[in-house]
Order: C-alpha cells, then sequence, then structure tokens
C-alpha cells in the first residue's frame, strides 16, 4: 500500500504506558539535573529577532538530529513545552523558539503568517549552522512546521503535527465561531500572565493577539497536493477531545505518506501539559514525550 496507515490509540492502557515513558531509555529517573540549558539568545533572521533556547543532555549533546519546538499561538516555550522539554532533552538537542511578535521574539510590520513564520524557523536553522533537524509543532506551531517541511523540505528529517489541521473542515464550525468573536479581553489570562513574564511590554502583548486571532480568521486551507508533498515520515497526534476533529486527523494520515497516527485521551493540549489547561499533575507528558521519541528514533 502507497499510505501506511498506523492508529495507535491510547487510553485504558495510558496509565501503564505512562509509569514506562517516564523513565530514559538507560534506566535513570528523569531530573533536571541531566539536563542544560546549552545556549539562548537572539538571531536576526528576516527583519526580527527571533528568541531561542537550545537545551540537551548534560553530557555529550553534540551528536543526532536536533529537535526543534514550535509553540501554539498566543503562546511562549514554558507555556506549550514545559513539562515536555525536560523529557526530550534528557536524550537529544532541543532548539525551542518563539514565534514572531510572541514572549521574547520582535515584531515585524505586516501580518503574520504561517509561512513566514516558517521562513524564520529555516532561517534560524541556517543561523545556528543546523542543516537538518526534527520538527515538532502544536496547535499553530504544528501549521508553521508543516510550512517548514513543504517550503523547506530539505531542512526536516521527521515531522511532527500535533493538534492542528489544514483545512477549515478540520475544526467544528463552533471553533471558528469563537474565532469570529475573539476579542483581547476574553483571551486566557494565563496566556497574558506568561506572555507579560518574559516580556513586560503590554502594547506587544496586545498586539501578538491581535495578529494571531486575524491569521485564524483569515484561516486558509492548505491544498491536498501541497500536503501530499511532504516527504518526511509524519506523526499526526491529537486529543481524543482535541478542538481538531478525528475524522481530519484520519484523512490527513490517509493522505500523507509514510504518515502515522497517535490519538491520546484529552483535550488540546492537556496531553502534553499545555500551561493553561486545567489537567493536575498526571503521567500524560511523559507518556507523549516517550511516544514521540519511539516515532523519531525509529525507522
Amino acid at each position: 500500500m502507497r499510505h501506511r496507515f498506523r492508529l495507535l490509540l491510547l487510553a485504558g492502557c495510558a496509565l501503564a504506558l505512562g509509569a514506562c515513558a517516564a523513565v530514559p531509555a538507560d534506566g535513570e529517573p528523569v531530573s533536571p539535573t541531566t539536563t542544560r540549558l546549552i545556549d539562548r539568545g537572539h538571531a536576526p533572521v528576516n527583519g526580527i529577532r527571533m528568541y531561542y533556547e537550545l537545551h540537551g543532555p548534560a553530557q555529550d549533546a553534540a551528536d543526532g538530529v536536533p529537535l526543534v519546538l514550535l509553540h501554539g499561538g498566543g503562546s511562549t516555550i514554558d507555556v506549550s513545552f514545559s513539562q515536555v522539554l525536560p523529557l526530550f532533552a534528557q536524550h537529544r538537542r532541543v532548539l525551542a523558539v518563539e514565534e514572531q511578535g510572541h514572549g521574547r521574539t520582535t515584531q515585524r510590520d505586516g501580518p503574520v503568517r504561517f509561512e513566514t513564520s516558517a521562513d524564520d524557523v529555516a532561517a534560524l536553522l541556517a543561523h545556528l549552522h543546523i542543516g537538518q533537524a526534527d520538527v515538532f509543532g502544536f496547535s499553530n506551531g504544528a501549521s508553521v512546521a508543516l510550512q517548514v517541511a513543504i517550503r523547506h523540505p530539505a531542512r526536516v528529517r521527521k515531522l511532527v503535527f500535533a493538534s492542528s489541521m489544514t483545512r477549515r473542515g478540520g475544526a467544528p464550525p463552533e471553533f471558528w465561531a469563537y474565532m469570529a468573536q475573539a476579542d483581547f479581553s476574553n483571551m486566557p489570562q494565563p496566556l497574558k500572565d506568561a506572555f507579560l513574564r518574559v516580556n513586560p511590554d503590554e502594547q506587544a502583548l496586545r498586539e501578538m493577539h491581535d495578529k494571531d486571532a486575524a491569521r485564524m480568521r483569515d484561516f486558509r486551507d492548505v491544498p491536498d497536493a501541497l500536503v501530499r508533498s511532504v516527504g518526511a515520515p509524519t506523526l499526526i497526534v491529537l486529543g481524543d477531545r482535541d478542538i481538531v476533529t478525528l475524522e481530519h486527523a484520519v484523512e490527513l494520515t490517509r493522505m500523507m505518506d509514510n504518515a502515522r497516527l497517535l490519538v491520546l485521551p484529552g483535550g488540546h493540549g492537556d496531553w502534553l501539559g499545555e500551561a493553561v489547561m486545567p489537567q493536575g499533575p498526571g503521567p500524560m507528558p511523559a507518556l507523549t514525550a516517550g511516544l514521540i521519541e519511539a516515532f523519531l528514533d525509529g525507522d
């Protein structure tokens, strides 16, 4: 078969698997002392100063393909990835970035677009002399990651496309009705707080919100031909109560060559441990990280 369709539906076994995923392959428990912040800074790319952090194991972090983390809309690195970044960084270098106008990255004139943000990511990789990377995007970050794979295919070894869609029909009408009414007053307070913790400029926060909201109101379908053109092995991830419909995720998995589907229990981002979700402590971020790493390290 041209399309390899594999579905991992994890519900009743989530707790058991999570206990295993919380321990790295070498048997050592996850601990912040076994990872380190290698580098951080602002790179001049395409007219903005793009903030990035490079994390990795405390020992011998130079080998292997790095993993790029692209956060969700209106978010920062910490909002989307604070729970899983240390887990990934046990075994590989992790490059986490903040998109145009988000957190510590400066804004540019004109709208924010998935395509231009993808170009920014590719330019950052070139600036850091990284030839190829695995790219994991969540929500809006997944739409950016997909565009990196489409526009800069040589830069992407493997792609993780999590909790996003390529068509408006991939989310229910209620989602688009909500986005049509999106206003700074109803932006989730945890997102506002997270932005202001790293950038106290309230006007920059408002401008970021307005441009992100406009990007989603103007969301345009990605042509199926471009989706099919992605050559990188792809893992499509979503929660079983996500904003994205399961039907759309299944369709994408069948559409893309060499794609796999991972469905995790939970809503939009709680399986990731995203800071704006109401979940308490639990095994899901470790389970998620373990399964994504199995995909990245597999054939």
